[in-house]
């Protein structure tokens, strides 16, 4: 994998070795085989392979045309089209330190930003044109563009073009350059659509196809965390303090999700930023330029409002809600582990929905690893563990920061001093979240003296115990050991809590004594089932009806059959119901009256006559 097996340009590979590049990516070396040098190329390589330096190695020779550097800028010699403006941005900064030597001139028409100054720079002339579709045509109809000179387009992720609606924009632009010229498509995917636009516009392509070396997506770290969905943000937000990565982004697959999910982590004091399809340009600008430069830590971001970004430093992609399907997961993660660095790809499962994630694995062909997610006490390990071994320790320690040290140690002893230091360091960082998870059985003699509260929620409104729980512990301040016995009815919801934190739970729920979306407790004098539960529950299961086959036993106090009948028989009957003033019983034996005359004078027998159906015939 030797970057000289090409015959790269000298000034492409010193560009190379001075931004550290030992040797050459798989689908690096594919492009730029010298066998290939002039045929067009259809590409299918996975996001994060090393698709932009690939391209700019692939072209060069094409756009120089055997000259060592490039010329005085005029009509543009190579056009790279991308989705979204920020990843147009990005191969634009790619491409402008790997032809740094070759005294390019490079510029950019994107969306969003001013087109009198891309006028401006197109009056001047360039080398290479990167832009989107969009603001590409636009450009041609104004007359601004001249593609008469281009030798070489680059269609990067082409697959989220066609997505993304910009196929006539496309072959508006491939219609503009010059048929001679050479097409190079890159695509994570090769659907049919992707087929036939390489049919229409290229000529005889060799079709690439580069596998990530050690299978799919081998520098990500798959994990698959099973929750309960009351806690699936709990899970979210101890994921993000577990791991503290420099940058991280959460996927939801809905707007309302995203800024449900950004108010619950600013909630939380973490540093979020919300990138989904509502926002601007300027503010999808600030957003990224935020994560960028360390003031934020955290996107969360729709599928559709990520397309084309580039975080360098992104070492965890959490899946919020579980992608639509095997693609879309992997492009999810294919955001981090790219270029050799090491990146996590966690999703958040609810129980209900393992079948599925397995599924979805599945036809990714990827594995993962079922974990728990981590818990509170797991996140403050990790926090003691940071640091402990935080550079700061072995930093050398100067005069005024020594000078200040010993003043703490003439007036403080060292454990207050460690002490404070300890609170200061952690007051930092936002608390983890007690995942409650289901309820596990308990041993009512181990649980000791309880009392009992009633809830108004019950079955009726579909509630569980796995959701009561956290909903106890977060308003009332108790922990899972503090819960007994929790027992639905239809209505209302009885509750056991210790004796010796009911005070406690009372006073932090308050005079109203309200929980969460409007959920109130009432607290009971007495055990809602009695002394003794167990029996209650048993005798609630009792079979209603006498058994049918022999007596049944003394102490039960039933009748037998020959009993029941012998009672039911004495037992006196009640009266017939008749209204006030209504007709006397008639006396038995008696014959029913007639009935009253009907329309032809006819009687019979019964309260009223029969109506005639029909008219009456006439005559």
């Amino acid at each position: 994998m030797s970057m000289a097996s090409n015959a790269l340009p000298s000034a492409l590979s010193a560009a190379l070795a001075a931004k550290g590049y030992d040797s050459l990516t798989p689908v690096q070396l594919a492009v730029t085989d010298p066998a290939l040098a002039d045929r067009d190329l259809l590409v299918s390589a996975q996001t994060g392979s090393g698709k932009t330096v690939g391209f700019g190695l692939a072209i060069a020779p094409t756009v120089l045309d055997g000259a060592e550097v490039f010329g005085a800028p005029e009509a543009p010699l190579a056009l790279v089209i991308a989705p979204t403006r920020e990843l147009a941005l990005q191969v634009r900064r790619e491409l402008a330190w790997l032809y740094a030597g070759l005294e390019a001139r490079i510029t950019s028409c994107v969306g969003g930003m001013d087109m009198r100054d891309e006028v401006r720079s197109l009056d001047k002339g360039a080398h290479v044109v990167v832009g989107t579709p969009g603001r590409l045509c636009d450009h041609l109809r104004r007359g601004t563009l001249d593609l008469s000179a281009v030798r070489a387009v680059v269609l990067d992720e082409a697959d989220e073009m066609l997505d993304l609606g910009f196929r006539e924009d496309l072959e508006t632009i491939l219609r503009a350059a010059p048929e001679g010229r050479r097409t190079l498509m890159f695509s994570a995917t090769v659907p049919k659509s992707i087929e036939t636009l390489a049919r229409d516009f290229q000529r005889d392509a060799e079709r690439v196809k580069v596998a990530a070396a050690g299978g799919q997506h081998s520098d990500i770290a798959y994990q698959a965390m099973d929750v309960v969905p009351t806690d699936a943000e709990n899970a979210i937000i101890n994921l993000l303090r577990f791991h503290e990565a420099p940058n991280a982004i959460v996927f939801c697959n809905t707007r309302a999700a995203v800024n449900r999910l950004v108010t619950r982590l600013s909630n939380r004091n973490l540093p979020v930023v919300a990138l989904s399809g509502e926002l601007s340009q300027s503010e999808r600008s600030h957003a990224l330029q935020a994560m960028r430069d360390g003031r934020a830590r955290v996107c969360v971001a729709t599928d559709v409002a990520a397309r084309g970004i580039d975080l360098p430093s992104l070492e965890l992609v959490v899946h919020a809600e579980l992608p639509t399907n095997a693609e879309v997961l992997l492009h999810r993660s294919g955001r981090t582990g790219r270029a050799g660095r090491k990146g996590i790809s966690a999703l958040i499962v609810p129980r209900s929905r393992r079948r599925r994630t397995e599924q979805l694995l599945q036809q990714a062909k990827v594995n993962a690893d079922w974990i728990d997610a981590p818990s509170a006490d797991a996140v403050r390990a990790r926090d003691e563990a940071r640091m402990l071994a935080d550079p700061v320790w072995g930093e050398e320690v100067g005069d005024r920061d020594a000078a200040l040290a010993a003043r703490l140690l003439d007036g403080q002893s060292a454990k207050r001093i460690a002490a404070a230091f300890v609170r200061l360091y952690m007051s930092a960082r936002s608390a983890p979240e007690e995942l409650a998870g289901a309820p596990a059985p308990r041993d009512p003699s181990t649980f000791g003296p309880g009392r009992w509260f009633a809830l108004s929620i019950g079955r009726r409104d579909r509630t569980e115990p796995r959701r009561i729980l956290p909903m106890l512990c977060r308003a009332g301040g108790l922990s899972r050991e503090d819960i007994g016995a929790i027992r639905l009815q239809e209505t209302e919801t009885f509750v056991e809590i210790l004796a010796s934190r009911a005070p406690a739970f009372l006073k932090a729920i308050g005079r109203d004594r309200v929980l969460e979306s409007g959920v109130t407790v009432r607290p009971l004098a007495e055990p809602p089932f009695g002394p003794a539960p167990e029996a209650q529950a048993q005798q609630a299961y009792a079979p209603k009806k006498p058994h049918r086959k022999g007596p049944p036993p003394a102490e039960t106090g039933m009748l037998s059959e020959e009993e029941a009948a012998a009672r039911v028989a004495q037992a006196p009957r009640k009266a017939k119901y008749t209204k006030p003033g209504g007709p006397a019983k008639r006396p038995e034996g008696e014959p029913r009256p007639a009935g009253k005359p009907g329309p032809k004078g006819d009687k019979k027998p019964g309260w009223a006559a029969k109506k005639p159906k029909g008219k009456p015939r006439k005559g």
